[in-house]
């Protein structure tokens, strides 16, 4: 979530986002249940961020990251706590 908020920073496209995003779809579409569940190392994660990946972009996000107020990103991080506690 933090990094999609910093992710506005970053410079895309927006028609070279959604072509990368429907090649992300076909495959995980082609794996199945193209509503199922995102995997951080699954094959249309992988290849989005493949597709989009440039340094500059890279950097783009590394400023986005930096320039995040500090409550703003101890906020998301103690909602990310909650969100993997396994009690719930």
């Amino acid at each position: 979530m933090l990094c999609w908020l910093a992710g506005r920073a970053v410079q895309v496209d927006p028609d070279d986002v959604r072509a990368a995003l429907r090649r992300a779809e076909l495959l995980l579409a082609a794996g199945g249940d193209p509503r199922r569940p995102l995997e951080l190392y699954g094959r249309a994660v992988t290849a989005l961020a493949t597709d989009l990946d440039e340094p500059s972009r890279r950097a783009d996000l590394a400023r986005g990251l930096a320039a995040l107020e500090p409550e703003l990103a101890w906020r998301v991080y103690a909602l990310a706590l909650l969100a993997d506690d396994d009690l719930r």
